[in-house]
């Protein structure tokens, strides 16, 4: 009975059980959840749970070819992640994990948007807290920003759902349009999670302020459900070919001077994001392979190269490559599986990057897509700049900091090698990781000119980095902060509303000086008048004024009588 259970619901649901449990029972009961999960996903595809409320059905169990490799990757993250933080006896962060891992899986099996909203929102209260984790002032700063941009994304989302129920009478997340006023909604709110250009800066902001297990965690499934939203919907849409080019191409720059080697992951997280948004905006049946190969191999090999740096951060306390280096004979292991993790996202042949890369740029070439597959190119050969190079080579060599750590603890290590095996085994047997995806699609990615074109794009972008950093050209890793979209939000809005209210205060203050003083002058008017001038003073006549207005209000109650006749 149990695997007819939605994946992912009862992950979320089994998670409130965790801070009752003993630490080592915590952790086999979470690995267990995951597991349980995972049995749904034998149900095949198909509609399997629906739930009629107010004469609406919502869909809360819908499986698919899409769908599929998505959970798939997502339980292997969960399973990984857990084992990464099985250190932490602290069973917040725990519950934060399983919830996360589990609403961001059943979301993925959502078939109608209001479903999907309710899993939309879950991820984004649930993955707050691992921000938090970081447990500093910047921490809580950053988690405050996420939640309301998170929030803002799923009202978005809602909005479009009830513009599109109203307009259709039904909300099945399937194919939509963007110009339609709830699909252009819609599709905000897939940009806001995917981290569109302009609406990215979330994501360098709050992922480097978690904690080490955090943000292993949430490279794993906000940024890929919102990749799988947009597969779904939006697939074919000619505009994220360019949202996604300018995604591949921008970020490169901000991590190559980046000093934060964990901030310098987030701007690659965006970079590998392109390459995705491009092969859905191309459309066809490889394209929509490519970027479900590249989620499902980036999520693997991101959360090697982020938990590579969370083992660093652990051991040393900071990841900023200007207090790094020469801790590869202190952290051997930790450095290898850094090392696989860079040669898998730079797309080094025999690794997981290049058998998944290589759908979308032969999708492409098949497109007559010459401008985009240059830019693309070029992007490549950033990623081994700013990951490929930089992350292993400014942590574990460059200079020697003299720091002198341990090596990571056994949790971490045994997830890190798990990670490494599937970085190489899924570049090693494409065959048998092409058979997960949506469509059937024969391709061989180990063709000659294929491999040789890739390796002379490696070679000479390795060569121009020796190059740079002989000739003291390459940029220095200083302790600088570099700015982002996320300035605007972060710094210049709170900034100008600051000076704005503090005006208003201002004036504000101006104008009760302002009346108090008219009111004092009046009042001393009035004085004068009445008592200097003597023209009301008792003396001249004050009793002779009650009686006037004595009179006066009789008379005008006797006018009031005399009318009420008529």
């Amino acid at each position: 009975m149990i695997n007819t259970f939605p994946p992912g619901l009862i992950m979320f649901l089994g998670a409130f059980l965790i801070p009752f449990l003993p630490h080592l029972t915590r952790q086999i009961y979470m690995i267990f959840l995951v597991f349980l999960s995972a049995l749904s996903l034998m149900n095949g595809f198909g509609t399997h749970l629906t739930i009629n409320l107010l004469d609406y059905n919502f869909i809360i169990y819908h499986s698919d070819n899409l769908s599929f490799p998505f959970a798939i990757v997502f339980h292997i993250a969960a399973f990984i992640t857990i084992i990464y933080g099985s250190h932490k006896i602290d069973w917040r962060e725990n519950v934060a994990i399983t919830s996360y891992a589990g609403a961001a899986i059943a979301a993925l099996h959502a078939g109608d948007l209001f479903t999907l909203f309710v899993w939309w929102e879950a991820t984004a209260f649930t993955s707050v807290f691992l921000i938090l984790g970081g447990n500093n002032s910047r921490s809580f700063r950053a988690a405050f920003r996420y939640i309301v941009i998170q929030v803002g994304s799923g009202m978005l989302l809602l909005a479009g759902a009830i513009i599109f129920l109203y307009s259709n009478d039904h909300a099945n997340f399937g194919k939509m349009s963007i110009d339609e006023t709830s699909g252009l909604l819609i599709f905000l709110a897939f940009g806001i999670k995917a981290a569109f250009p302009f609406l990215n800066g979330w994501l360098q902001d709050t992922y480097p302020e978690a904690s080490e297990v955090g943000t292993v965690a949430l490279s794993s499934f906000t940024t890929k459900l919102a990749i799988y939203a947009l597969a779904r919907s939006f697939a074919g849409v000619d505009i994220l070919i360019y949202i996604g080019a300018l995604m591949t191409f921008f970020p490169i720059f901000f991590a190559v001077i980046e000093n934060d080697l964990r901030r310098v992951l987030t701007y690659s997280l965006n970079n590998q994001l392109g390459f995705m948004v491009v092969a859905v905006g191309i459309g066809t049946e490889l394209a929509l392979n490519g970027a479900v190969a590249h989620a499902f191999a980036h999520i693997i090999y991101k959360g090697l190269l982020f938990m590579s740096m969370g083992a660093v951060l652990y051991r040393v306390g900071t990841c900023k490559a200007s207090e790094l280096g020469g801790l590869f004979n202190y952290m051997p292991i930790t450095a290898v599986c850094s090392i696989i993790g860079a040669v898998s996202i730079s797309a080094f042949p025999i690794f997981s990057g290049f058998v998944a890369k290589s759908l979308i740029m032969s999708s492409l070439g098949y497109e007559g897509l010459t401008f985009i597959y240059f830019m693309l190119l070029f992007a490549s050969a950033g990623v081994l700049h700013h990951s490929g190079i930089k992350i292993p080579f400014f942590a574990f060599f460059a200079h020697n900091s003299g720091l002198k750590p341990k090596e990571a603890p056994i949790n971490m290590i045994v997830a890190m090698i798990i990670s490494s095996i599937l970085c190489v085994a899924i570049g090693v047997f494409p065959s048998l990781f092409y058979q997960i995806l949506p469509y059937d699609v024969s391709y061989q990615p180990y063709d000659f000119s294929h491999v040789l074109s890739q390796m002379q794009l490696l070679t000479f972008a390795a060569f121009a980095f020796i190059c740079l950093w002989h000739f003291k050209i390459y940029p220095p890793e200083l302790n600088s902060t570099v700015l982002n979209s996320d300035w605007f939000y972060r710094k210049m809005i709170p900034g100008v509303l600051e000076n704005v209210i503090i005006g208003f205060k201002n004036l504000n203050s101006q104008f009760n000086i302002f009346f108090t003083k008219i009111f004092q002058n009046t009042q001393k008017f009035i004085d004068n008048l009445m008592y200097k001038n003597r023209v009301f003073d008792r003396e001249a006549g004050f009793d002779t004024l009650i009686v006037v207005q004595v009179f006066g209000v009789v008379l005008l109650i006797l006018i009031i009588l005399q009318f009420s006749k008529f």
